[in-house]
């Protein structure tokens, strides 16, 4: 990174970057405990809404990463930020599991079929034909629609499997509404992100292995950002986008250094 400006925070994509599915990318115990040393504010931003920041930090401990719960920030935290400061004291009808029901009853939503302010979808394994159908009567009966991340499909152990923006696809095609997505590549989830750490864009890193998603957010928020090769965008495809990443490298290995590098001086 050739930019005189100091890096004072660092945000980064999880899966892709620093694990596939189970598995730790190599570089990434030595890359969070470089920034855990640092001193610096760093989140893991994820479009994941399944799980909440405890079940994450479960799931990376066991794969031997060690991220403090309060430093992962889920696509279905930054859809209940989102739902406070549009309609606080609220209620939605969601269509997902813990970690966008949990985030949404701590910001003091109702849960509840009978004319909800929202139809909130967001990630599940157990998408059914009912919850689909209430859905969209619901939206048909006047019921804003939200969801957590565009994400048209997602890695398993068993292929691919379908994912939110899948489904809200569905729906749209049957209520003819839109849904407003909150995750990436929307730059509200990278602003929200921002503003919890109280950081500024202009010394702030956002590093990602795609760049649909992550590079593009992190560009439209107005922060540098760093690709990763060991996601789904490979080296080979960077040219065919109209906008490019700050810096491009193999793997999250190559920033050990510059972490240790931006960290204040003692």
């Amino acid at each position: 990174m050739t930019d005189p400006r100091p890096i004072e925070t660092w945000l980064t994509d999880m899966d892709g970057v620093l694990v596939h599915e189970e598995d730790p990318i190599p570089g990434a115990v030595e890359f969070i405990d470089a920034l855990k040393e640092s001193g610096r504010p760093f989140l893991l931003l994820t479009n994941n809404s399944i799980y909440t920041p405890r079940d994450l930090r479960a799931r990376l401990q066991a794969s031997g990463i060690d991220v403090p719960e309060d430093s992962i920030w889920t696509s279905a935290l930054a859809t209940a930020q989102f739902l406070l400061d549009q309609r606080p004291n609220g209620s939605a009808y969601v269509v997902g599991e813990s970690g966008l029901t949990t985030a949404l009853h701590d910001i003091g939503y109702v849960m509840t079929e009978r004319n909800p302010d929202y139809v909130v979808l967001g990630e599940t394994r157990t998408y059914s034909f009912e919850s689909i159908t209430r859905a969209i009567r619901l939206i048909e009966a006047g019921a804003r629609f939200i969801a957590t991340n565009p994400d048209v499909s997602g890695p398993s152990i068993h292929g691919t499997m379908p994912a939110t923006g899948s489904v809200a696809a569905l729906i749209s095609t049957a209520t003819g509404q839109q849904p407003y997505f909150i995750g990436k590549p929307n730059p509200l989830m990278m602003r929200s992100a921002l503003n919890k750490l109280q950081a500024h864009s202009e010394s702030t890193v956002m590093i990602g292995d795609r760049m649909d998603t992550d590079i593009i957010s992190g560009l439209e928020a107005g922060v540098r950002t760093i690709l990763v090769s060991t996601g789904s965008t490979r080296p080979d495809q960077v040219e065919r986008f109209s906008y490019r990443p700050t810096r491009v490298v193999d793997s999250i290995a190559d920033l050990v250094d510059l972490v240790a590098a931006a960290a204040p001086k003692a």
